[in-house]
């Protein structure tokens, strides 16, 4: 008999098991309903650093997208699985090589936000990022964490690349034909970093003080039509504190002005990083922390225990989540290629690059070039591109088009003395810059750095310029996450070396009847006033994909028009600002 009993109260408990609410897109309060504590809180935190693996209640932690950015948890009880949040603004960042495996998973790398706010055209931000999004569907991930859409307050903010403009209306509405393009794929963004997260230097722990009204009618307003306008799945609140309370735990700013005044129905998480103030940030609103620790987990548990945490609030967020993962490819088990036609967004990404560039000065027709057979092309630039940013909104590219390049697709001859000459100077600057470094891994704040400029004699120059026809001189400049830039030589300003090379290059070419063309290949806005006058033509190219050099000799030649519209002040001096 007590065998029978035994065996009886199995199957009973096998039924119990089973009978478990599985996700649906109708069931989420039933699911809420029959979660536990513990259950919620995991689904509030996220997998941890490194989360290109999902964690899950059974710890079976199995490689989603490697190199993404981050997860939300499963429970596989219920039927909720994790999902994929990878960075960034330029196009999707994942590892582009895994192991024992022979496949490449390389994304292509689109122009940065400057270059598609300096577009001053929705549509085709629109069509571009409709191909970035195509790559975050097809390479398995959930949510682009992009676009970045904070003020250029300063010219000098080292994620200023990322961001779109000064202006708050040019912000809202490129931020919301990006969202748009993007989730018409059936994915998420996450717009970011709200709000008012003005520099990278101490971003950790900056005080943005704003009055009201400049918060309500230039930090916030650019969000506020991106939500309204687009209805983004994510909102990421940003690291810095905002009139002295950290944006992630700022219930005013999260609940009162993101969903009870704009309408905002998706999830909040936080930036990547831990804070101590867990529990104030899940009262606030902030739906997900990310990366996440177990230890958040714990607090969670604790404060709802304590009532610091009331269940209504606990369950507001839970549903959101939920709300948010039945929309997900991976849920809706989207069938992905991890092979995107990265070849017809290559050609998207030149032929619309030139959109955003912007022709500073063209002083008697210089540009096009006319009656120009072989290029005197000078600066380290020329040879070694710079595509994007450094950081969370770099790309992962296969290959990265340089202005050498591009003038001989073009059917023009780069002089070889000169080529040479910059190819093996950058080689060896390479080699010499990563044996400093020992060989240390560089981490996701770092990239490639800019090949300082050689030094040329004027000597060389004038023998060079009887075999050349015009002189074109691409100067570079790069930041990214983590540090600002500086009002020094080399950054704001030109460093001496440059401006007299610049001035050697337009003596020579001019007393010789010939033309002077400068490329600007920067991320942000640098000092120009002082030399401008110079070169005969100024061409802002910015950093604008991995198609960047062939774009820009499109535009040298005539075969692409530079449309682009400044979207922020070139100020005259530093001290303007």
């Amino acid at each position: 008999m007590k065998r029978i009993f035994a065996i009886g109260a199995l199957l009973l408990g096998s039924v119990a098991m089973f009978a478990q609410p599985q996700l649906t897109k109708d069931n989420i309060d039933e699911v809420v309903a029959a979660m536990t504590l513990e259950e919620k809180a995991t689904l509030l935190v996220g997998s941890g650093w490194g989360s290109m693996t999902a964690g899950s209640m059974t710890a079976s932690a199995t490689a989603l997208v490697p190199g993404a950015a981050g997860t939300t948890r499963s429970i596989e009880r219920l039927g909720i699985p994790s999902t994929v949040l990878a960075d960034g603004p330029a196009g999707l960042r994942i590892s582009p090589r895994r192991d024992n495996d022979p496949n490449t998973y390389f994304c292509t790398g689109f122009p940065v936000g400057t270059v598609l706010a300096s577009m001053w055209d929705t549509e085709r931000v629109e069509e571009l990022t409709t191909a970035m999004g195509n790559e975050v569907l097809e390479y398995g991930a959930d949510v682009l964490l992009a676009p970045g859409m904070n003020l250029h307050r300063n010219p000098l903010c080292g994620r200023n690349f990322e961001y779109f403009s000064e202006d708050p209306f040019l912000t809202g509405k490129t931020a919301a034909a990006y969202i748009n393009g993007i989730q018409s794929n059936g994915v998420g963004v996450s717009v970011k970093h709200f709000a008012a997260n003005s520099q990278e230097v101490n971003r950790m722990e900056n005080d943005s003080r704003v009055s009201q009204r400049a918060l309500r009618e230039l930090y916030l307003k650019g969000f506020e039509i991106a939500v309204k306008e687009a209805d983004p799945w994510t909102v990421m609140s940003s690291y810095n504190k905002l009139n002295g309370e950290y944006t992630q735990q700022s219930h005013g700013l999260l609940t009162t002005v993101l969903r009870d005044e704009w309408g905002f129905d998706g999830i909040v998480m936080t930036d990547w990083g831990t804070k101590q103030g867990t529990v104030k940030a899940v009262k606030a609103g902030n739906d997900l922390m990310e990366p996440g620790m177990p230890v958040e987990i714990e607090r969670i548990v604790a404060a709802v225990k304590a009532g610091e945490i009331s269940e209504a609030e606990l369950d507001r967020n839970v549903r959101n989540m939920l709300t948010y993962i039945v929309k997900t490819p991976r849920f809706n088990k989207y069938n992905y290629s991890n092979k995107p036609d990265t070849k017809a967004h290559a050609e998207l990404v030149r032929a619309a690059a030139p959109e955003g560039m912007v022709l500073l000065k063209n002083a008697n027709n210089a540009l096009p070039m006319e009656g120009v057979k072989t290029v005197a092309l000078y600066g380290t630039g020329s040879y070694d591109f710079i595509a994007g940013g450094t950081g969370s909104g770099n790309v992962n590219k296969p290959y990265i088009r340089n202005v050498a390049e591009g003038l001989e697709v073009n059917g023009f001859t780069v002089d070889p003395v000169i080529k040479d000459w910059y190819e093996q100077y950058i080689k060896f600057t390479k080699t010499s810059m990563n044996n400093a470094s020992s060989g240390g891994g560089m981490g996701i704040l770092l990239g490639d750095p800019v090949i300082p400029e050689m030094e040329i004699d004027r000597a060389f120059i004038e023998k060079m310029a009887p075999r050349t026809d015009i002189a074109v001189f691409t100067l570079s400049r790069n930041a990214g996450e983590g540090g600002d830039r500086y009002a020094l030589d080399g950054d704001w300003t030109l460093t001496g070396q440059e401006r007299q090379l610049i001035q050697t290059l337009a003596d020579v070419y001019h007393a010789a009847g010939k033309k002077f063309v400068v490329v600007l290949n920067i991320g942000g806005v640098i000092e120009t006033a002082s030399w401008k006058h110079i070169p005969d033509a100024v061409l802002l190219a910015w950093t604008p994909g991995q198609e960047g050099g062939y774009a820009v000799a499109d535009i040298l030649c005539g075969k692409a028009n530079p449309s682009g519209k400044l979207p922020m002040t070139f100020p005259v001096s530093y001290f303007d600002i």
